[in-house]
């Protein structure tokens, strides 16, 4: 594939209008150096996108409003369309709508006629070499892994959406990165930022419900969800050659580390991949990665994980090459105290925790909701233990790299949320109901351990290495 050769100084061509600042932590960086320079007070930090979707669309403003922000960047195979992203599929996607928002917001910001320091890439790798200090991941999940760890071996800071990988592997793989690089790592889990997460959790965390007696998480189901796209665009049907927006090369990008196949919209336009298991992994770990870290957060398993997921189910048609994700399932996670969660798409979307005495804690954004009643007006005393406090999950990674402290959601903590959800989608695989885990060696025990270790790590294709650093 060829690649852009783009020097440092014509990047900066065109963006000198701004106050912008490279900081020495865009050397590159391999195991064993020292993490990046951490940048002064005054100095603005470099964001590129990798990724121009449905859920960049979603944050970029909360990085286009930070003062200390400049947005310098965009990779995306995509060349660009004016609608097929976002949850009604009117939104658009790609490099052009994406520089066309950035160069249009620091223009008016200025008050000037046109700005165009915003650059462009097909290819992240080049992007990763043009001056930027973060980047912020919003590609499909098969691209997470190789996004974060190739950003993190060049000395990038990392914001990347959940769920933050596609395998367990790939998900140890970011959390070695992540410890050796040194660099700021921000997990897209924004509900960890939100107030009524965080106040649910302290009750737990607390014994403000006594010992849990039962925890039920709910999840959206659904084998296919079009978001608003329709007649071609969600048809089972194998394209000619990929669509103009993507090209034959951009199409081949986008697959990445994925077996090659030829473009068929029902998995490859926006957002239905979610529904395959080459990219994606259904709703069980996309709404898995919000609701399952909550969980983690309340019992205080952050660092660990369960000892089992049992009684796994679901309607998972490996036999179907396209929608090969479960729609409807259920499972339930195990703890070595004894605590277990049962997770279904049958439940209300949220977490609802039962304590002793009839005490319950039932939490959803935007919601929480407590019985007894009065149990929500109940204020934590000095002596009890208080949360992480982020307030803006975009804003806390911004303030965690100038001050070099954890973020809210740093790569560790994703990617133990996620390995539950990984968990019960190998079982689903490999038709186990019941999965032992061993979460201080990340390893299945007991019986079916084989077949599910096996699963753990998935070969990359056409050339792809996971960690050229490792």
């Amino acid at each position: 594939m060829a690649k852009l050769s783009v020097s440092r100084r014509r990047f900066l061509e065109g963006a000198l209008s701004f106050p912008v600042i490279i900081s020495s932590g865009c050397i590159g960086i391999r195991k064993g150096m020292v993490a990046p320079k951490r940048p002064q007070p005054s100095e603005r930090i470099n964001v590129g996108f990798i990724g121009y979707g449905t859920m960049a669309h979603d944050n970029i403003g909360n990085f286009l409003n930070n003062q200390n922000v400049q947005v310098v960047a965009v990779s995306d195979p995509n060349k660009g369309t004016d609608k097929l992203y976002g949850y009604n599929g009117a939104r658009g996607g790609g490099m052009r709508p994406c520089k066309e928002r950035v160069d249009k917001f620091y223009a008016d910001q200025k008050g000037a006629v046109a700005y165009n320091g915003c650059k462009t890439f097909p290819d992240f790798r080049d992007l990763l070499d043009c001056g930027v200090d973060a980047v912020v991941i919003s590609t499909p999940d098969h691209w997470h892994a190789m996004n974060a760890i190739y950003a993190m071996r060049k000395g990038k800071h990392v914001y990347c959406q959940k769920p933050m990988s596609l395998t367990i592997g790939q998900g140890k793989a970011m959390v070695r990165a992540a410890r050796e690089t040194g660099v700021t790592f921000q997990v897209g889990s924004q509900q960890r930022s939100a107030t009524e997460f965080r106040r649910a959790c302290e009750f737990v965390r607390n014994g403000y419900l006594g010992k849990i007696q039962r925890v039920e998480i709910g999840l959206p189901g659904g084998k296919f969800n079009p978001w608003g796209k329709e007649g071609e665009w969600i048809e089972k049907k194998t394209w000619a050659k990929p669509p103009e927006y993507f090209g034959e090369e951009g199409f081949r990008m986008w697959q990445g580390g994925a077996a090659l196949r030829a473009f068929n919209p029902a998995i490859h336009s926006p957002m239905s991949w979610r529904f395959n298991l080459a990219y994606g992994g259904g709703m069980i770990t996309d709404w898995g990665a919000h609701h399952l870290d909550i969980l983690q957060w309340a019992i205080g398993k952050d660092g660990s994980g369960p000892v089992a997921v049992e009684n796994i189910k679901g309607d998972i048609d490996l036999s179907d090459p396209l929608w090969n994700t479960a729609g409807e399932y259920s499972f339930e996670v195990v703890y070595a105290d004894g605590t277990r969660a049962f997770v279904s798409n049958k439940y209300a979307n949220g977490l609802r925790f039962f304590g002793e005495d009839g005490k319950q804690i039932f939490v959803t954004r935007g919601k929480m909701e407590t019985a007894p009643a009065e149990l929500y007006r109940t204020k934590l005393k000095d002596t009890d233990q208080k949360l992480y406090v982020s307030g803006q999950h975009e804003r806390n990674f911004i303030e965690c790299i100038y001050s070099g402290q954890p973020t809210i959601t740093p790569c560790e903590v994703g990617h133990r949320s996620i390995t539950i959800s990984h968990i019960a989608n190998i079982g689903l695989r490999i038709g186990a109901s019941k999965l032992a885990w061993d979460p201080a060696a990340e390893l299945f025990t007991g019986a079916d351990a084989d077949k599910a270790n096996a699963l753990i790590d998935l070969p990359l294709h056409n050339g792809w290495v996971l960690d050229p650093g490792a």
